[in-house]
Formats: C-alpha cells, sequence, structure tokens
C-alpha cells in the first residue's frame, strides 16, 4: 500500500494502474474481470462519455447497479469527470429511487438493464446511460426525446467542439465532495449524507490498525457497494493493496456462496450477523448439541474447536479476516466464533463516519466490545450515567462527515457545539479504551420505574430458542411486547397437522357419497378443528417462549405479551429491522 496523504479517489484508480498494472483488480465469479490496468483505462473511457453527454464539473451523477466490476468503472469514471457520485442501493423501491434523484438533484443517472425498470417514468427528462457502455439506453418518448437531444448536442457545433477538444474536468482536492450516500434508514425518511475524498480515505488509513490488506489478498464481495461499509472496507482498501476483489451476479444464498467460497476460497470477506448467525443456528448448533459427548466439559471445548476448522473450511479454508458490521452480533454466536477460533473480527460505524469508528484484528476480539476506537478517531461518552458509565457515543476525526445536502437543519441537530459528531448510539468505553455499544437512543424504552431498557438486549435472548429466526421488541401500551418469526420447519409441522386433517375430511366427504350437506358439514367441522388446533399449538409454543425468555431477564425487562410475525421483518441493505415499522403497527398508528 501506498502513501494516502493528500490523495484522492481519483488519484487511487490512476496509482493503482501504476503500481499493480496488469494485477487482477476486480472480478465476476465464472465470469470476466479487470486488471488495475484495465479498471484505469475503462473508468478513463467511460469518463469521456459522461463529457459528451454534457456532465459538467460539480454535477450529480446517480448510480443504479449491482455490484460488479462495471461498478467500479462507472463509480471513477464520475469522479474523474468532476462530477459528484450518489450511489443507490439497489433495494431502494421505485419512490424511494424517485425521491433520491429529485433530492439530490442528480443530472444523469448509470443505471444497469435489470435495475432500469425501477427508474420512474415521470423523470424522462433524466439522462440514463447504460453501465455497460456508457451509451444512452433505449427509452419511451420522453425518454428518446431527451436521448436525442443529447445526441444532437454531441453532434452539432458544440458537441464537435466537445469531442475535438473535450472538456478538462478540473481534478479534485482532498476535501471536495465525492459522494452522497442516501442511507437506508431504520427510522424514517434517509437522509442525503456528503463525503469528501479524505473522509473516505482517512477511514482507510485508520483500518489498518485493524487489518492490512496485501497483493495476495483475495476479496469475496457479498455486500452492497452502495453501503459505506462494503464501500470502504470491502473496494476502497483492498484496491489500494492491490488486492484482487471477487462479485457475485446473484444474491448469495447458500447453493451460490458456497462453490463460490470453495473455488475463491477467500482470504477476507465482510458481513452482516444474519449470514454467520443463520449458519450457526442451523447446522453448527444442532450438531453439536446432538453429539453425547458436546454436555461432557471435557470435550465441549474441543468439539468447539473442531466446529471451528470445519467453519473456516466451508469458507474456503484461507479466510483470516472475517469481518462482522452493519447490526450487532448475537452474543452466543460471538462466544461459539471465540471459542472456536475462527477469525472474525467487530467493527462499529456509521455512515456518517465513512463508515467505521471502532474495530479490532480478530486475534484481539474481546466479547461484547467493537474493540478501541480506530486510529486517528476521537471516541468519547457524552454525559455518563454515574453508576453505569453509559451515555451517548459520540466521535470526532477527518472520516465524519461534511453534513446533509441540502439539510442545515439536520446537519447542526448531528453535531455538539464543540464539534463532536451525536452518533445517537448509547454505550461505555472500559478502561482498556475498548468501546461497547448497548443500543440506540432512540430504541432504548424507559422501564415503569425508570430503568432503562434495551430491546436488542432481550431479542437476543429470544432469539436464542430454537424456535425463533428473529425477533422485534417495542413498547406497548401494557407493557414490553415481543413479534417473533418462527423457524420454516415448526410452521411445516403445524401445516402438516392441517393438512392430515384436510385428508381425513375428505375421504370423509368420499364415503358420505350422496349426502353432501353431511359431508359439508363434517369438512367444515373438520377444518374448523385443525386451525383451532394449529392456532392453540402457536399460542402455546409462543407462551412457552415468553416464559422461557422472561426467566433470563431481569423484572423490569420482562416481556409482557408475544405475537407471531407471519412475514419476515422488513429490513434495511444491511439487514437491521425496520423498527419504526413496528413500533408505529404497535401503537395502532397507520403503517407507512
Amino acid at each position: 500500500m501506498y502513501a494516502l496523504k493528500e490523495m484522492t479517489l481519483v488519484e487511487l484508480v490512476e496509482m493503482g494502474a501504476e503500481h499493480y498494472g496488469e494485477r487482477p483488480a476486480l472480478s465476476m465469479f465464472e465470469g470476466s474481470g479487470l486488471s488495475y490496468a484495465q479498471l484505469e483505462q475503462a473508468s478513463a473511457a467511460f469518463t469521456q462519455k459522461l463529457l459528451a453527454h454534457g456532465i459538467e464539473n460539480g454535477d450529480k451523477v446517480a448510480l443504479l447497479s449491482e455490484n460488479s466490476p462495471l461498478w467500479g468503472v462507472a463509480y471513477f469514471a464520475i469522479l474523474r469527470a468532476g462530477a459528484v457520485a450518489v450511489p443507490i442501493l439497489v433495494d431502494f423501491n421505485p419512490d424511494q429511487i424517485a425521491n433520491i434523484l429529485k433530492h439530490s438533484g442528480a443530472k444523469a443517472v448509470i443505471c444497469s438493464t435489470k435495475l432500469e425498470p425501477k427508474l420512474k417514468p415521470s423523470f424522462g427528462s433524466l439522462m440514463i446511460l447504460d453501465i455497460a457502455d456508457g451509451g444512452l439506453m433505449n427509452k419511451g418518448p420522453a425518454q428518446e426525446k431527451a436521448a436525442g437531444k443529447a445526441k444532437e448536442s454531441s453532434t452539432g457545433k458544440a458537441g464537435a467542439a466537445r469531442k475535438t477538444h473535450p472538456r478538462t474536468p478540473s481534478r479534485p482536492g482532498k476535501d471536495d465532495l465525492a459522494m452522497i450516500i442516501y442511507t437506508s434508514g431504520t427510522t424514517g425518511n434517509s437522509k442525503g449524507v456528503m463525503l469528501s475524498h479524505w473522509n473516505i480515505l482517512s477511514n482507510a488509513i485508520g483500518c489498518r490498525s485493524i487489518i492490512i490488506l496485501h497483493r495476495t489478498d483475495r476479496v469475496l464481495s457479498i455486500l452492497p457497494l452502495a453501503h459505506t461499509y462494503e464501500f470502504t472496507i470491502g473496494f476502497i482498501i483492498p484496491l489500494l493493496a492491490g488486492s484482487h476483489i471477487h462479485y457475485l451476479d446473484r444474491p448469495p444464498s447458500a447453493t451460490v456462496l458456497l462453490p463460490a467460497l470453495k473455488a475463491i476460497r477467500p482470504t477476507i470477506m465482510l458481513s452482516v450477523p444474519l449470514v454467520i448467525e443463520k449458519i450457526y443456528r442451523s447446522s453448527i448448533k444442532p450438531t453439536l448439541e446432538g453429539m453425547k459427548l458436546y454436555s461432557n466439559k471435557f470435550f465441549k471445548p474441543l468439539l468447539i474447536r473442531f466446529a471451528g476448522i470445519k467453519l473456516k473450511k466451508t469458507f474456503g479454508g484461507k479466510i483470516r479476516f472475517f469481518g462482522v458490521g452493519g447490526a450487532p452480533l448475537a452474543a452466543e454466536v460471538e462466544t461459539f466464533l471465540k471459542k472456536a477460533k475462527f477469525p472474525y473480527a467487530i467493527g462499529y460505524g456509521l455512515t456518517e463516519c465513512s463508515p467505521l469508528l471502532a474495530g479490532c484484528s480478530p486475534s484481539k476480539t474481546h466479547i461484547r466490545s467493537t474493540g478501541p476506537a480506530l486510529k486517528g478517531v476521537q471516541v468519547r461518552i457524552a454525559d455518563p450515567n454515574p453508576s453505569t458509565g453509559e451515555g451517548e457515543i459520540q466521535a470526532k476525526g477527518d472520516n465524519i462527515f461534511k453534513g446533509y445536502y441540502l439539510d442545515a437543519e439536520k446537519t447542526a441537530e448531528a453535531f455538539t457545539q464543540d464539534g463532536w459528531f451525536r452518533t445517537g448510539d448509547l454505550g461505555f468505553i472500559d478502561k482498556e479504551n475498548r468501546v461497547f455499544v448497548r443500543g440506540r437512543i432512540k430504541t432504548m424504552i424507559l422501564g415503569a420505574t425508570g430503568e432503562n431498557i434495551y430491546p436488542e438486549e432481550i431479542e437476543a435472548v429470544l432469539n436464542q430458542s430454537p424456535y425463533v429466526v428473529e425477533s422485534l421488541v417495542v413498547e406497548g401500551d401494557s407493557g414490553l411486547t415481543a413479534f417473533v418469526y418462527l423457524k420454516s420447519e415448526v410452521l411445516e409441522n403445524l401445516g402438516a397437522r392441517i393438512q392430515d386433517s384436510l385428508d381425513a375430511a375428505g375421504e370423509l366427504s368420499s364415503r358420505l357419497g350422496t349426502a353432501i350437506a353431511n359431508a359439508e358439514k363434517s369438512v367444515a367441522n373438520s377444518l374448523g378443528h385443525a386451525f383451532e388446533d394449529a392456532e392453540k399449538k402457536i399460542s402455546q409454543l409462543l407462551e412457552g417462549i415468553r416464559k422461557e425468555t422472561n426467566s433470563k431477564l431481569s423484572a423490569f425487562s420482562k416481556i409482557y405479551s408475544i405475537k407471531l410475525q407471519e412475514q419476515p421483518f422488513e429490513k434495511t441493505p444491511t439487514q437491521k429491522i425496520k423498527r419504526f415499522l413496528y413500533s408505529k403497527q404497535e401503537k395502532g398508528e397507520k403503517k407507512n
């Protein structure tokens, strides 16, 4: 890795070509890829197309595409054209995308063919470019008109002048705006986070205290590049080091991920907790608990260690850094990973921090802590509780964002009078300077007798149940309410009982022959009993989960009521549940 001081992201791609040349940079799994030299050349060519289409210095250019080498080409092309990138998460719906395009004032959007239908027709005057080649895609009448204008400007006198003497874009300074990230948000509308070149690169420098990458590292990227977590740590840092990044052409389900892990044998991966938690709860935990020797205190550590070795082999056998961030990791899963000596690392940060504030290497992880603040980042606890040391986590450093785009009021609210960023998270720092995050201030519930209740901690206990996939705890009118989404096999067993009743009812109907009226009555009774039985079983199961959970909680944190969540919770791209939706639902407010 070369010196980063005073460097910009534009220089990153140029120096990458100079230092790493024909070494592979970005590749699709079982597909084509680009070397560092080709990445520089392709982004330079795309830059010229952007200039030919009239992109000026400071223009906002949106980027809506799945992860691929072309995403990197388009991103660097935008910056090299003197424009500001507006990456958009692919999971956003058309209305959200339309709002982002409108709020950012994007002059153009670079889009993949697959995601182009998400662009609303109301934005017909917006210039839409195909990420595959930078050319205008075929559109409807309004967009064809815009394409015609673009074509005229590139073939007329002004366009001819541009082609012969293309505009030379101004080179950005390190403190100039590089990108506007619209956060997915778990509490409401997205905000445009403005990040400079140096915000991002300074965070890359700070991450050296956690992990140093090399040219020989292989990175498997499974999180969206439009999120700062993957962008800075899984994209910028590997490119600075000359590492090789691999992308998948579809979501990382087990059938897609396992062959890729076996073939690529990555050394570096980033993930959200849901991935590793699912592997542990669906495979590792049942296997271990099914072994007789697992209850033996002498053999248990050995079996856990063997499970860790097997898990590492599942990830290709060469993994040396498995970063977990975006949401809290379940305590029981982290405890297993620690005992199993799996090379996991926890990171803590926010989009506004480019994104990392604290973290540590796999060899220095401490249960329930995110590790110390990164080098170059200051972290403090504001107004700590005298008895617990807990207070709002606040931060300062070169990685802290420039503000929210076109929102001076929210920008002012985000900072203290002495210039520290308010994270909105509750936590404390121990004597070893390790940061512990308890939860969001907005989600903390004040108990009836003044105690602080952290829903995330109750959910961690609920999720330990062998029947529960995920849960959410909110404040209800009479006390704490828990929503639980049960494992599919639990519901399938109940479904099988209903099917048995249906089969019995059908057989009864056949035997009754012409006695149709009696048959209909018998079938209806059988169905009614079947559904009543299923409902009763679910209620009993939920009540059992509630009682078991409450037995592990303090008196003021106990769950008052528990409800079945019939569909998976709506989540952000980093797999955090959108709490605000369910808090409103429980309080009887209209759901957005």
